[in-house]
Parts: structure tokens; sequence; C-alpha cells
């Protein structure tokens, strides 16, 4: 987490580039959440490319090349879709997640688990796959912006491959869809449980901070992550969810001017 942190504030970390532009990458589109169409297929071909620029030969684009899993001794275990079916199958899955009337959390974890077959890309399906899943609840709900799928997986990563695995073993996603569905709930209920005694701090805290960046906007036409940060002397991850917050709360609006996101009173 420090490294990381260090990553995002622009520090000199020891790390591999590849990791490092992991990092910055998967930063970035998160930040242009609220931005993507989650039913664009255009959308979904630029976040692969943001996600894995400068990490893959083929980013921000679909395979060109036949995919397949191998045992040890060279055998073919699973052959992924070929590549000149790939385009229409997404456009499809798309479609069926706009137009489908399955509830959404349902939805959301069906998009997620029938990508995985396709394997669209040459890399990144599998974090590109998470990303569209938080995508999908964030625009029914935003709580989820909050709670990406990443993150609920974190440490359940060996069930969430055995959730995969088994599903297609099965032929249908029924166990898949189980397995996420207990970790969103899991994810959902325990924050709540284990901070109702810190609620009356953090109420505090985040009306301090209110307080701190309204003041600065009465003479400033608008704030940025940088000021946050000076203000709140916070990171620039957390001054990100602080902003990201009022903006969910109406009480900041987001706007892009000369190449930056900077934050108005609404």
């Amino acid at each position: 987490m420090e490294r990381v942190t260090a990553v995002l504030n622009g520090k000199h970390v020891l790390a591999p580039p590849k990791d490092i532009a992991e990092v910055k990458n998967a930063y970035e589109i998160y930040e242009r959440l609220d931005e993507l169409d989650p039913y664009s297929v255009d959308d979904l071909l630029t976040a692969h490319g943001i996600m894995t620029r400068g990490l893959v030969e083929e980013s921000g684009m679909f395979r060109t090349r036949p995919v397949g899993v191998v045992d040890s001794e060279g055998h073919v275990l699973h052959l992924g879709t070929l590549p000149q079916y790939v385009p229409d199958l997404v456009l499809e899955l798309l479609e069926w997640a706009k137009t489908s009337e399955v509830h959404m959390l349902i939805r959301s974890c069906v998009f997620h688990y029938e990508l995985e077959p396709i394997h669209p890309f040459a890399d990144g399906n599998g974090r590109l796959g998470r990303l569209w899943h938080t995508l999908l609840l964030s625009k029914w709900n935003p709580a989820f912006a909050w709670l990406p799928v990443e993150s609920i997986i974190h440490d359940r990563q060996q069930e969430y491959y055995d959730a995969i695995n088994t599903s297609n073993d099965a032929g249908e996603p029924t166990v898949f869809i189980e397995f996420m569905l207990s970790s969103i709930k899991a994810s959902l209920v325990d924050p709540i449980s284990t901070n109702d005694g810190s609620n009356r701090e953090m109420v505090d805290k985040a009306t301090i901070r209110w307080k701190q960046i309204s003041d600065f906007l009465k003479t400033h036409p608008y704030i940025m992550n940088a000021n946050v940060r000076t203000l709140c002397n916070v990171s620039a991850a957390t001054a990100n969810r602080i902003l990201a917050s009022l903006v969910v709360e109406s009480k900041l609006a987001k706007y892009h001017h000369g190449g930056h996101w900077v934050y108005k009173l609404q």
C-alpha cells in the first residue's frame, strides 16, 4: 500500500517499470470510471487501452490471434473463441447487459463471467472484467464506485478462480454468481458492523474537511486534488476519495479544465 501510494504521489519507487505502469494505468482508468458507458464497445476498448498502456502489444484492441489453455505436456485443454468471432460476441454481450431485465446485481455477475470465455483481449481480460463489473454496479448504485470488485475479491482470490473453474465445468455460471453475491454482501456488511464505534469520528473529520474545502472555494474559482492534499494533509488517493464523495453528496461538481479535473461548488 505504501509503495502504491508513493507511485500515485509521484515519488521515486524502486520497482519493476511494469509494476509501476500497472499502478498508474489502473489508477487512471478508475479515476475516469464515471465517464465510461458500460454498454459501449468503444469505451470498453478505451478502458483496455488505458489499463494495458505500455504493457501489451495489442492494447486497446481485440486480439488478433487464437488463444488456448494447455497442460504441462502441451495438450490443449480449452480453446478460446476464435478472434474473428470476438467483436460480435462482445457486442452481443454488451447489448444483453443493456436490455436484460435481470437484476443488476446478477446481470453484472453474468457479464463478468461470460466475458472470460470470450477472452476478447491478448492480456488483461481478468482486470477488464472486474473493472466492467464495478462499472455496471456503480451506474446502478454509486456506492460501488467505492467498493470495486477488485477489492471485494482481494482476500478471496483462490475462491474466485475456483468459482470460475467450477462454473466452467458445469457449463453455467450459478456457482460464480453465488460466490460473487456472497462476497459483495460480506464486503458491505463488514464495514457497517465494524465501524459503528468510529462513525462519530468519521463524521467529525468529514465536516472539518468540507469546511476547509468550502473556505478555500470562497477565494478560488475551483479546487484540485493537489489543493486538497495540502489543505487536509492527505495522500492523492485520499484526496480523490474526499472530492468524489462531495460530488456524490452534490456539494461539488466535477469539470475538465486545462487538462486537469477540477471541482467547483455545486
